[in-house]
């Protein structure tokens, strides 16, 4: 899997604490080593993990290497980024994006 810097990783094991118990909201991408747009999503998701580091965190789950946290959240296709707020998922995404395009669209998720 290609790991965005800045990035933490997470499992099955630790997802309920990782993300459903963070006092920051947290933007999940549920990716695969397989996953061509994943890898060019990386890049992007390096550079919002910098900038936001304040208000937001990022990590990101191995579809193949957890399937309970993938089929949860109905996660069908690669990358699904997922934004959660308070432990709740508030916002889905399908497919690689620009990083002024998640930007756009994770503003408007975060002021909600």
């Amino acid at each position: 899997m290609i790991r965005a810097a800045g990035t933490d990783l997470v499992t099955d094991a630790d997802f309920e604490t990782t993300v459903l118990g963070a006092g920051l909201p947290v933007l999940v991408e549920f990716t695969a080593d397989w996953c061509g747009p994943c890898r060019q999503l990386a890049p992007v998701l390096s550079t919002i993990a910098k900038e936001e580091a304040e208000r937001l965190t990022v990590v990101q789950i191995d579809v193949d290497n957890n399937p309970e946290t993938t089929v949860r959240y109905g996660v069908l296709s690669t990358p699904t980024l997922m934004l959660f707020r308070q432990g709740r998922p508030i916002a889905s995404l399908v497919g690689a994006r620009s990083g002024r395009q998640l930007r756009r669209e994770l503003a408007a998720a975060l002021t909600d």
